[in-house]
């Protein structure tokens, strides 16, 4: 078959959800599908079997598309470093931290390397599924582009452009971008997607009439908006999030610092109908909540010297109930964080931590990238998955004591039973409820509707060989 690529008019058109869906759709038509993304640029990453890094991203459409995740999905993934600088992952494995314009320079090198992993793909699977990366028709930035112009020229991909009505103009969204993409990419272009309606379908039936005759594309589907509540590949997506609060027992609040990474592990607190949380953006007073959760973090010195700076590192040292720290934010529990190599830092340095566990971390490379079943005190069979460089001496896992809990294991609240016990200390009326099967009726429902309003028979045909 041939490959085919989901373009958007721009960033959060809905291009992520979409390639989940139609991997679940033609997975499901006994298709061998694999999603792809060249170039992703996100904090928010999950580790695969082979013990490499990918967007989270990659990783759903993969659960979308019943495969396991690699690394060959998403070869090249940036996370932000700060002062424009940014961690550079090549195949799974971290190649350098470096400028933006360093990394700009070597963009030839890592074109090949796309190349590559977009080859294999093709030999080991029948559909290759790309998704493009902001707006295709980023002028200035064409030459350096790997996740768009460049997947759709050197692999003739079928496309697809989305468009977000929700943001308004999208006329002029979808014409802008038709008439400034590239010829190959254009002559290549199946239809158009409009995508996150709200109201009465029939109120765009003469909007479909212009742009199938005025702008010669056709509508393959006009999808009504339907929040798609796991894995945000953004943290600024974190406030899309839709709680489905019932009988509130837990009063969460997260510490939302600036080096925000792998907030998928909010999904499942977020999700849960008995437990409200609260985003903490800046200082506030923390004596309203029943816990605190200090997630992952990127830059986690840089971060902690934001706690003490907003007032909340006093904030925390005066909370008087339970606090748990994941990954980064666990390192940040104890008394304090060295970087004599600057991995974590600009230059190295040494760091008090809030001093709530006694133990000191030490930034080494490299970086411990690790997905298993853990066993984490009493309990056994927590699957999950590390990502982190900082080592703790005495507590290199899991700690638990007193109103203090921490662990470098990523989705340890996805496990019922841990969730279940942690919360019922908090409150004995917590009951807990199944994420699994929420996370498949999320996967599963986002595709329904999609199956329902997209023309997925054109599609198909448009991707037969010739």
């Amino acid at each position: 078959m041939k490959p085919l690529a989901v373009f958007g008019t721009g960033s959060d058109a809905g291009k992520t959800s979409l390639v989940m869906a139609l991997c679940r759709i033609f997975a499901d038509q006994d298709i061998k599908v694999a999603p792809f993304k060249a170039q992703n640029v996100s904090n928010n990453s999950a580790v695969t079997q082979d013990g490499r890094e990918i967007s989270r991203a990659q990783c759903l459409q993969a659960e979308a598309a019943r495969v396991e995740p690699n690394y060959l999905f998403n070869p090249v993934l940036l996370k932000s470093h700060g002062n424009s600088s940014v961690q550079v992952i090549v195949n799974g494995l971290v190649h350098k931290k470096q400028t933006i314009t360093a990394y700009y320079d070597e963009i030839d090198e890592l074109k090949l390397q796309v190349q590559l992993a977009f080859s294999r793909l093709q030999q080991d699977y029948e559909l290759v599924i790309a998704e493009g990366a902001g707006s295709p028709v980023e002028l200035n930035l064409l030459d350096k582009d790997l996740s768009n112009t460049f997947i759709a020229n050197t692999f003739n991909t079928k496309n697809i452009l989305v468009a977000d009505i929700e943001r308004g103009g999208v006329f002029a969204s979808i014409y802008g971008t038709m008439a400034l993409m590239d010829p190959v990419m254009r002559s290549n272009l199946v239809g158009v997607v409009i995508n996150k309606f709200r109201g009465d379908r029939r109120f765009f039936d003469e909007g479909e009439k212009i742009i199938k005759d005025r702008f010669g594309i056709p509508v393959l589907g006009v999808l009504p908006f339907q929040p798609l509540n796991i894995d945000m590949e953004d943290s600024q997506s974190l406030g899309n999030y839709q709680q489905r609060l019932d009988d509130v027992k837990i009063r969460v609040g997260v510490i939302v610092y600036p080096g925000l990474s792998n907030y998928n592990d909010l999904d499942v607190l977020m999700a849960d109908p008995e437990i409200y949380v609260e985003l903490i953006h800046a200082y506030r007073s923390l004596s309203d909540f029943d816990m605190v959760l200090l997630p992952g973090s990127k830059t986690v010195i840089r971060d902690l010297q934001w706690l003490k700076q907003q007032g909340l590192f006093k904030e925390l040292q005066q909370f008087n109930k339970p606090v748990f720290g994941l990954c980064g934010g666990y390192q940040m529990l104890c008394e304090s964080l060295h970087d004599p190599d600057a991995l974590e830092h600009d230059e190295p340095i040494i760091e008090a931590g809030l001093s709530f566990i006694d133990d000191v971390v030490i930034y080494q490379s490299p970086k411990i990238l690790q997905r298993a079943y853990y066993q984490l005190s009493s309990y056994t069979a927590i699957k999950g998955y590390e990502i982190h460089s900082g080592r703790m001496g005495k507590y290199p896992l899991f700690y638990q004591g007193g109103r203090f809990t921490g662990t470098h294991v990523h989705g340890i609240f996805d496990n019922d039973a841990f969730r279940r016990d942690y919360f019922k200390v908090i409150n004995p009326r917590y009951q807990g409820f199944d994420y699994a099967n929420y996370r498949e009726a999320q996967i599963q429902g986002f595709t329904d509707m999609v199956a329902k309003n997209l023309d997925t028979t054109t599609i198909l045909q448009a991707l037969q060989p010739d």
